[in-house]
């Protein structure tokens, strides 16, 4: 069964070219492209999709409210945010939300098209460069982070210190002498712990014990 994808992205051509990609894309079906959020349930009870691209900026209820929303109400649809700039306070705002993964977008199509495959199984698609901006917005937060994860591994934390360094999933492979969908593995787990440890009011307080 194809992956069924739901775009949201205010910017038309941007709308249309993603639109295009993933239904030419063997295994993917774009089931619905939207400009806005507005009628954001509606919409998703439309499409039923499994993978939601979210435009961070948009009119009206942005992609983060819009995060918000689709978990409260449709909480197995996996949410991939895409945003133009590496604005840490906003990468740390949709995780917190919720969303699956995050990316630039000035992200490859090749690229853009793996992220939603590797969401749909569970994974956590971010480029280094915005797995630094969430590192560095945790460690502004808990200044413990960098002496201990408690929920991680310690393997999971190496990999960590490799996304922050900016390592690619295949110079991690290569450093752990691990397979690419091994990292895969680990990073959705990392990427599950943090969230989990940072929904509503336990966000707050995990960060104040310093617990993450």
């Amino acid at each position: 069964m194809d992956i069924r994808v739901v775009i949201f992205e205010d910017n038309s051509l941007l709308r249309d070219s993603m639109y295009q990609l993933i239904n030419g894309s063997p295994g993917l079906t774009c089931a619905g492209a939207f400009s806005n959020c507005e009628d954001i349930v509606f919409n998703i009870k439309k499409t039923d999709p499994h993978v939601v691209l979210m435009d961070i900026q948009m009119p009206g209820k942005d992609g983060i409210e819009g995060v918000k929303i689709i978990k409260k109400h449709f909480p197995d649809i996996k949410i991939i945010m895409q945003t133009v700039v590496e604005d840490g306070e906003k990468i740390f705002a949709s995780i917190c939300s919720g969303a699956s993964g995050y990316l630039l977008k000035n992200t490859t199509p090749a690229r853009l098209l793996q992220a939603i495959v590797e969401a749909n199984e569970g994974g956590a698609p971010m480029t280094p460069a915005v797995a630094r901006k969430v590192l560095e917005k945790f460690r502004r937060q808990s200044p413990a982070l960098s002496g201990e994860l408690n929920d991680l591994s310690i393997r999971e934390k190496e990999i960590l210190e490799y996304l922050v360094e900016g390592m690619s999933y295949k110079m991690i492979a290569s450093s752990c002498k691990i397979s690419i969908d091994t990292v895969r593995f680990h990073i959705g787990n990392i990427y599950e712990k943090l969230h989990v440890s940072s929904k509503s009011e336990a966000v707050a307080k995990a960060l104040r014990r310093d617990m993450i």
